[in-house]
């Protein structure tokens, strides 16, 4: 089967969350399954794109309304993705440092997906289904079912999968004229709530639609920032399924940015020598328990909670605990935890910015890590936690509620119920509690490390759906 993920972000070529990791191992797994799968993303100015080797396979001009822009198609060369990587080059609108948060991000997606829509139609081999990813692609499916100039494309399926419907891509009508021309009967497809929503016109023309986890596809029927009843119309095409990780790239017993690899023969020593290494880094004493959050310091994440519970915790503790913070985001969030670094000098640090080989070090070396999510889709982070025997906090939402079970209820991590900083505090007294009977945290490390994410039967479900959908289009 010939598949084309489409997508925003890829990792290890542009990543900002969760999202690239999804993209970046999906498709090599499914690779591993004799299909033939590629990965096409915008090209941004990233580290990856100057350190790595491209040919250019195609070239043209795309139009967005009145304007043109220049494109190239870019494969990448060596292989060792474990699937094709194409960027598409639009220098005057990716050109730049940063992938999301520009004025004109309206022009710079929609350009991306009419590059990318237009390299599709000129191929001799279409793929047998083009899955799109979050609603910088979401224009594809209505683009392939209605522009006259993909009427080739019509027949191919489409998948919408939504890793976070937070963000929906809305823009006015005025920019209706960036589309290419299809017959304006079909308007309808595009609008929600007045406006042109690119995750609703995907939610109504793609063959299916997937959320990356079973208790966020429920939650999106109720609370979804505006889009509860056509989820609930969509609901016939819907199914929750649960996101991977890759097991190659977080592995503590091959991980090289590691300070010692360790499994769970030895976890104990080895996750002690990555703390004591860690700790070195920020003036922590080792022998306290290490509590550590990593990820976008935003509302939805729960990181405006930090502050106080940071405050609170060790205004009850004192010197018995250490807290380490990994993330960047909203100024205000990221200004305040800045700010107790003089105040809890030996036991607190926070680095704004994003780190991969720190975040490793860090899932490695933490004892506990806080997700105190308002809003989690699916969530990585509890999994690479348990991948590195680190026990997770989370509050029971979305993917974490699919994932964690309360170590009372004989589960795998610590869970309460409110995004507030009263359940994050009793979360982190329980914590505190548990900490000095290494035999019970020692089998919920073990029963964590033990847990089977791999995206192998998740790859499966994936080709399984994209069959049934085939099969169907088939049938009409």
């Amino acid at each position: 089967m010939k598949i084309f993920h489409i997508g925003a972000e890829c990792y290890p070529a542009a990543k900002v969350g969760g999202l690239a990791d999804v993209i970046g191992a999906l498709p090599k797994y499914q690779n591993k399954s004799e299909n033939d799968v590629s990965v096409i993303i915008p090209c941004y100015q990233t580290v990856f794109k100057l350190e790595n080797h491209f040919e250019c396979i195609n070239f043209g001009k795309l139009k967005l309304g009145y304007f043109n822009f220049p494109y190239r198609i870019l494969k990448e060369t060596s292989g060792k993705l474990g699937f094709e990587l194409y960027l598409i080059e639009i220098p005057e609108l990716f050109d730049r440092p940063e992938i999301y948060n520009y004025r004109d991000d309206t022009e710079r997606f929609l350009s991306f997906q009419i590059a990318a829509l237009d390299w599709i139609n000129g191929l001799n081999s279409f793929p047998d289904i083009i899955h799109c990813h979050d609603h910088h692609t979401g224009l594809i499916p209505f683009m392939k079912n209605y522009c006259f100039k993909y009427e080739k494309l019509k027949n191919i399926p489409t998948i919408i999968t939504i890793h976070n419907g937070m963000y929906q891509g809305i823009f006015t009508f005025n920019k209706l004229y960036y589309l290419p021309e299809f017959d304006l009967i079909h308007i309808k497809d595009l609008e929600w709530g007045n406006c042109i929503n690119s995750l609703a016109a995907a939610i109504k023309c793609a063959d299916e639609i997937t959320t990356v986890s079973t208790a966020y596809l429920n939650e999106i029927n109720y609370s979804d920032n505006g889009l509860e009843t056509l989820f609930q119309r969509m609901r016939h095409k819907s199914r929750g399924i649960l996101n991977g990780i890759d097991l190659d790239v977080w592995d503590p017993k091959r991980d090289p940015m590691l300070d010692m690899n360790y499994s769970i023969a030895d976890f104990y020593e080895g996750k002690q020598k990555n703390k004591e290494q860690l700790c070195s880094l920020f003036n922590m004493n080792p022998e306290k328990p290490l509590f550590s959050f990593i990820g976008r310091l935003y509302n939805e994440k729960g990181a405006d909670l930090l502050y106080k519970a940071v405050t609170s915790a060790m205004t009850v503790h004192k010197d018995e605990i250490n807290f380490l913070i990994l993330g960047y985001g909203d100024n205000e969030i990221e200004n305040q935890l800045k700010g107790l670094l003089e105040v809890y000098k030996n036991n607190y640090h926070v680095h704004i910015g994003y780190n991969e080989e720190l975040a490793h070090k860090t899932y490695a070396g933490s004892d506990f890590i806080l997700i105190p999510s308002r809003i989690e889709p699916c969530g990585l982070n509890q999994m690479y936690a348990m991948r590195y025997g680190t026990v997770p906090i989370v509050r029971r939402t979305g993917g974490l509620k699919d994932t964690i079970t309360d170590f009372e209820d004989n589960g795998n991590g610590i869970c309460h119920d409110q995004a507030t900083v009263e359940d994050i505090c009793d979360a982190v007294q329980r914590a505190v509690d548990l900490y000095p009977n290494k035999d019970a945290i020692g089998q919920i490390r073990i029963k964590g490390m033990n847990t089977n994410h791999s995206w192998e039967h998740v790859s499966q479900e994936y080709i399984e759906l994209y069959n049934l959908i085939i099969a169907k289009r088939h049938e009409n």
